[in-house]
């Protein structure tokens, strides 16, 4: 009765998703009051519903229930609990339901903690949050029922990919999907301001909570999932631009534009439009995303359905939601009074140069991720890979980099440029001193260029704290600092990478050494060993440098359900890098292949990531509590 019930649940939400959107527009259009009221309830049991379905569908992955089609296709009673849970949205509908899951409980969260923007702009963004809901439950339910029956049951599962058999699993795809979904609650932000004419000051404000927790949550996404896929595919790398790598990025650039305009239009009452099409833009842009993991249109680890008629679906509701909210963009734009100006040479200056770089290169990723799949339709078979994403992208995005690090440093409204100038003289000089000193190991034109910047935008970044008492400096403020010395840390974990990598492929007998880097890697020899659903041969690794030892393990796994082997490599990490390790085949005259890379400072790219969603969550807790104090205030005066 779990698979009935989660179907139940499913089918209750949907219905309410239908009522929440009839109630809040007889609420706007006829001025209903009492009917508007109830929208924030019903959203709220909305959300419950979804979050029941989902828990239920756990439970039956958790009991290894063999009568649900899912469970069988994506599970094995032999799996370790941990991959039954997570495996529950490993696959395409339960990932799907996950979607909604989070999109229901975010809607239910705007219903219960949004209480600055006016009730009728409230009740237009749940109505619109309510549409989007309506769609995927539509198809969840209509294509992709994650709770389907077989009859007989089966007598065990499929299994998991062994590629996601892996704690990464639990902790990826959540994140991810907050921040995707977390920017459907800033589009409906938008649908809703442009519905009731209230597009400005106030809207922003409370808007931006929203777009900074999905920002963070993206980040988050994208780093922990750049580390798995460091870890597990056993090439080495941790960006290769694949498609879906791409689909996660491009919503984190909006969105890394919309913080910004947002910012503006709140602090400064500007660039109002603007603020609004990167709403549409960053949700638009996980919509593509979620069209590209499930049009069949990829072959991916990522790619979970090979349906064209669920990819169709998906486009369907892209073009209804997009189209939607672009035809009711240029219907109001007119009545968008406009925002104050300001002078070129101000930090609203800076900022619109921070927003068009991020929309170039958003467009960049955007026509490289697309061309080989409009070319494929035509015949031509292409391939578009990083030489092109760095050509292109990289340079912008330095040049991105030298506008952050001036950004901070400008003044609302206007400011002269040769006080300018006096402020950014020490990160120039940061800049130039490093530029300088890497010429003598010249690491390539983009690593010195990335590494040398990075430097000035380390020293730019803690800038505003200058002179400053640090006890009364907003939290926010150090948000901002540490955000943006995040950028600069991951800037030099890439450089560092991409310019003095060294790797080493070797068959090796036990015994023999091999060098690579600082190492001498030494084989002592092969064993077997058995895990709780694989087995695996596993070697033993002693690397030396200077005096120190240390062991290593990578495996070779094998697993029966479903019959995959795979590489687990084996890391080292020590504070200047990582020495990764993987075990090849053997070549049948006693020697083994390993794989060694030294990785220079390369764990400076995900603590990079880690420190700029730190800065996102203090930013977010800072602006909470201010206007915690400004409500109280405003209570008792």
């Amino acid at each position: 009765m779990i698979a009935e019930a989660g179907l139940a649940a499913l089918w209750f939400a949907g219905a309410l998703a239908a009522l929440q959107l009839m109630m809040a527009a007889i609420g706007i259009a006829r001025g209903r009051e009492d009917v508007a009221a109830a929208v924030r309830p019903v959203a709220i049991v909305q959300g419950l519903l979804a979050l029941l379905a989902m828990a239920l569908l756990i439970e039956l992955f958790r009991d290894s229930d063999m009568s649900v089609k899912l469970v069988v296709e994506n599970s094995h009673s032999a799996k370790p609990w941990l991959y039954k849970f997570a495996g529950a949205w490993g696959n395409h509908e339960g990932s799907m339901l996950l979607w909604v899951t989070i999109l229901g409980l975010a809607g239910g969260a705007v219903a219960i903690f949004e209480r600055s923007l006016p009730e009728r702009t409230l009740t237009a963004t749940l109505g619109a949050q309510a549409t989007i809901a309506l769609g995927f439950y539509a198809f969840l339910l209509f294509s992709s029922n994650p709770f389907a029956r077989l009859n007989p049951a089966a007598a065990d599962g499929l299994g998991l990919n062994p590629l996601l058999q892996d704690p990464g699993l639990a902790f990826h795809p959540p994140t991810l999907y907050t921040g995707y979904v977390g920017l459907s609650v800033a589009f409906s932000f938008a649908v809703g301001a442009l519905v009731t004419r209230d597009v400005g000051p106030a809207f922003a404000k409370a808007m931006r909570p929203w777009v900074l927790i999905a920002w963070i949550f993206l980040t988050l996404g994208i780093t922990a999932g750049s580390y798995w896929a460091y870890y597990e595919l056993g090439w080495g790398g941790w960006w290769f631009w694949d498609p879906v790598e791409n689909a996660s990025l491009m919503p984190w650039l909006a969105a890394t534009a919309l913080l910004h305009s947002v910012t503006v239009l709140a602090t400064r009452d500007g660039l109002r439009a603007w603020t609004i099409m990167l709403a549409v833009v960053a949700f638009s842009m996980s919509m593509i995303g979620t069209f590209l993991v499930r049009s069949g249109i990829l072959t991916s680890v990522h790619a979970f359905a090979v349906d064209p008629e669920r990819g169709a679906f998906i486009l369907a509701l892209l073009a209804i939601y997009i189209g939607g909210a672009l035809a009711l963009f240029a219907a109001r734009i007119g009545t968008v009074r406009a925002g104050t100006t300001f002078d070129p040479v101000s930090r609203e200056g800076g900022l619109v140069a921070n927003n068009l770089l991020l929309s170039v290169i958003l467009g960049i990723v955007l026509i490289g991720t697309l061309y080989p799949i409009v070319a494929a339709s035509f015949g031509v078979q292409l391939s578009v890979g990083p030489p092109f994403f760095n050509k292109a992208a990289g340079p912008i995005a330095l040049l991105l980099v030298a506008v952050m690090a001036v950004g901070p440093l400008l003044r609302w409204r206007r400011d002269d440029a040769k006080a300018v100038l006096r402020r950014v003289m020490l990160p120039i000089g940061a800049t130039l001193a490093a530029a300088i000193a890497l010429l003598f190991v010249w690491p390539g034109v983009l690593p010195w260029a990335g590494l040398s910047l990075a430097a000035g935008l380390a020293v730019a970044s803690v800038a505003p704290l200058w002179k400053r008492n640090l006890k009364r400096t907003p939290l926010f403020t150090y948000g901002m600092v540490i955000a943006h010395f995040g950028i600069a840390v991951s800037l030099a974990g890439m450089a560092s990478d991409s310019a003095f990598t060294k790797e080493t492929l070797v068959a090796v007998r036990a015994g023999e050494p091999a060098r690579v880097g600082p190492y001498t890697v030494t084989l002592d020899g092969i064993s077997p060993v058995i895990g709780e659903n694989w087995s695996a041969l596993e070697a033993r690794l002693t690397a030396t440098r200077g005096g120190s030892e240390s062991i290593l393990r990578p495996q070779l796994r094998f697993f029966a359900n479903p019959p995959t082997s795979t590489n687990e490599s084996a890391i080292l990490t020590v504070l200047d890098g990582q020495l990764y390790t993987v075990l090849g085949q053997p070549d049948g005259q006693g020697r083994w292949q390993l794989r060694l890379w030294w990785k220079p400072f390369v764990t400076l790219i995900w603590f990079g990531g880690v420190l700029i969603a730190l800065g996102g969550m203090l930013s977010l807790i800072g602006r909470l509590l201010r206007e915690r104090r400004a409500a109280i205030r405003a209570e008792w005066a």
